[in-house]
């Protein structure tokens, strides 16, 4: 049936649209850049799945994530604008790297409804990538600590003061909810190919990347 001229097709209930997804075996697609729903922001979580759902749902991000491979990913990436990410890190890095970066494992957690607020003035500069913009790198300063309030998929509140990589995590997958990607802060001149980021700026900082192309770190 078609909608009448000047209206919108009826919104599918996201249980519906999940239920949808979940019919396929295998990782979920993953939204590349330029779909509006990474765009639109998200609904607060208010069960819109039931209990059994959210599980499964989660289970296929977890998946989907470790499939990628990456260390986060939010529910808009898959196309379900819910206010909903995932994120688990075994930081397979260097001795040098994790020293540098403040770079270590994280347990898998799920984030429903999160939010963060700067505890510090502090700020750090690395590179950093999207499995929504796949193929690309860039340098991002983003606070170096974070304070993380949410809830667990069992409705369980989280308070939690994250600093280094994981801070980085964070803010970059509660970005996703707000309808901001990672190269809305980026550093546009540091943009890089992947090839060219791990052929030239694999360092542990972006210091020479940012004296041989020419934009400035945060002191």
């Amino acid at each position: 049936m078609a909608t009448e001229p000047g209206r919108s097709a009826p919104r599918v209930p996201l249980s519906d649209l999940v239920e949808e997804l979940l019919e396929h075996e295998g990782p979920l697609p993953i939204v590349p850049a330029g779909d509006p729903v990474l765009r639109r922001g998200t609904e607060p979580f208010d069960g819109q799945l039931d209990p059994r759902l959210l599980t499964r749902f989660v289970a296929a991000l977890r998946a989907t994530m470790h499939a990628a491979p990456g260390v986060g990913l939010a529910a808009p990436q898959v196309g379900v604008p819910l206010r909903i990410a995932v994120i688990e890190d075994p930081a397979p890095v260097s001795d040098e790297v994790r020293l540098v970066r403040g770079r270590v494992p994280q347990p898998f957690r799920v984030l429903v409804n999160p939010s963060y607020d700067a505890t510090g003035p502090g700020r750090a500069a690395f590179y950093e990538g999207c499995l929504s913009v796949p193929g690309w790198q860039a340098v991002v300063a983003r606070h170096a600590e974070v304070r993380l309030t949410a809830f667990d998929e069992h409705g369980n509140a989280v308070d939690e003061v994250f600093d280094g990589w994981p801070a980085r995590i964070v803010q970059h997958e509660t970005d996703h909810l707000d309808g901001l990607l990672y190269l809305d802060r980026a550093e546009l001149r540091s943009l890089s190919s992947n090839q060219a980021a791990a052929e030239l700026w694999s360092q542990p900082t972006p210091d020479r990347a940012a004296e041989l192309l020419g934009f400035t770190l945060p002191s």
